[in-house]
């Protein structure tokens, strides 16, 4: 690992957007409820805010947002300008406010209701011009292109019949807001962590309380682009600062007796996911939070049998475990774990398996087992806002201006061909984003 990137790290980044990028195109109501989101159950899809449980899909965002945390360490801490710091937050939030915004007025169902080839053409034309706006480069030619790029973007947007301010992704928006106030949140704390956690109950405060406090919670100067309800997220964007702080940590050489501990610890970090999605969504809460405990206690057990401790992954463990049995006892509480509106079962349970998961690539990396595996998810993750577009902004319009969407459209037949469809476009999707990790095309903010 460089002290600049790591590649568990890249890797737990790339399985969130190619998981997030699989949910959204798998075939819709044919396939077990397992495969969606836990409250838009199949076959209506209907949005259920009562309706409890976490399924695989309702991970895909807070492990994005868990890796989003841990790389603020990484990108801040050799910055010692407190100008410069302002300054690249304030760019990197404005730079993902206008992603945000442009990306979602590109796509061609956003442009006309109902769209025809020129619409599609115009979307790839605005993924083309989205590869000028942030391809990171240090070339005064590029930097030309750059702003010429951006000077399109905003004709773009000015000239669309429908513009509208308020129009923007709101996963990227609640995205920036994440970049922003967690930047901030670490940069000011990165000498005292206790007061980076001593954040989060002023936050649980402002959201129950009344008074002043409501009408804080209700302010904001530019609502299409702040609302402090985003601010919920910094409980799994702070944890995650702190895991990428213990990334940084040195890895001592390890026994073969500790390597086999270690393993089985990545077994049973793997096998606490899994328990958790079946028993959470299943809600077998007392069978689930049993062998969660049983198994969390055996792995902390066993973390204290390692003869060369490694700090980093024990932090992790630690860190994962606490959280997640946390979560499990908040599950009690606000109707059971949601992911929409999301609670506090919600934030802790995937902030605990996050470490958990992070904890289980690290092990693999270090040890040269699943190398492959880790390679290509890592690849996918240094480039997340190309896999986050490509569907939307190119593979959609391609299969639509070449006829080829028909037979996307005829893998919804059974379960396996509507698994299929997701696995082909997410295919595509990461080829075109390792095509551009190869030619050192990374999109930055």
């Amino acid at each position: 690992m460089s002290m600049n990137r790591s590649n568990s790290l890249d890797a737990l980044r790339g399985f969130a957007i190619l998981a997030m990028v699989l949910s959204s195109s798998i075939a819709f109501g044919i396939l077990p409820g397992w495969m969606y989101h836990a409250q838009t159950p199949p076959p209506s899809h209907q949005f259920n805010p009562a309706l409890p449980g976490l399924t695989w899909v309702d991970l895909v965002f807070p492990f994005f947002l868990f890796s989003m945390g841990a790389a603020i360490p990484l990108a801040l801490r050799k910055k010692t300008s407190a100008f410069k710091v302002s300054g690249h937050i304030l760019l990197r939030y404005a730079l993902l406010v206008f992603f945000a915004v442009f990306t979602l007025h590109a796509r061609a169902w956003v442009q006309s209701p109902g769209p025809g080839w020129t619409e599609q053409l115009v979307s790839i034309a605005c993924f083309i011009l989205l590869s000028f706006m942030f391809i990171r480069t240090e070339s005064r030619w590029m930097l030309l292109f750059k702003i010429a790029a951006f000077a399109a973007g905003i004709v773009f947007l000015y000239l669309q019949p429908g513009f509208d301010i308020y129009k923007s992704d709101v996963i990227i928006i609640v995205l920036a807001n994440m970049a922003f106030f967690g930047s901030a949140a670490w940069w000011l704390t990165r000498r005292h962590p206790l007061v980076r956690i001593g954040i989060l109950p002023f936050i649980v405060a402002i959201f129950i309380a009344e008074g002043w406090a409501q009408e804080l919670f209700s302010w904001s100067p530019l609502p299409w682009m702040y609302k402090f309800y985003y601010l919920k997220y910094l409980f799994i964007i702070i944890p995650g600062t702190f895991a990428g702080e213990w990334l940084l940590l040195q890895t001592p050489e390890q026994t073969e007796a500790d390597k086999r501990k270690w393993m089985l610890m990545a077994a049973c970090a793997l096998l606490l996911v899994i328990v958790n999605l079946v028993g959470l969504q299943s809600r077998w809460l007392l069978v689930n939070l049993s062998l969660s405990v049983a198994i969390g206690t055996f792995m902390l057990v066993l973390s204290n049998r390692i003869s060369a401790p490694v700090r980093s992954w024990k932090n992790f463990l630690q860190a994962g475990i606490y959280l997640l049995w946390l979560g499990l006892c908040f599950d009690s509480t606000q109707g059971g774990i949601k992911k929409d509106p999301s609670n506090y079962a919600y934030y802790f349970v995937t902030g605990g398996l996050a470490f958990l998961v992070l904890l289980g690539f690290c092990i693999l990396e270090h040890f040269g087992r699943a190398t492959a595996a880790i390679r290509y998810l890592a690849a996918n993750g240094r480039n997340p806002m190309v896999a986050y577009v490509t569907g939307n902004l190119l593979l959609l319009p391609l299969l639509h201006l070449t006829g080829a969407i028909q037979l996307f459209s005829a893998l919804e037949n059974n379960v396996w061909l509507g698994v299929l469809r997701g696995l082909l476009f997410t295919g595509i999707v990461s080829v075109v984003t390792i095509f551009f990790v190869n030619r050192k095309w990374y999109w930055k903010t």
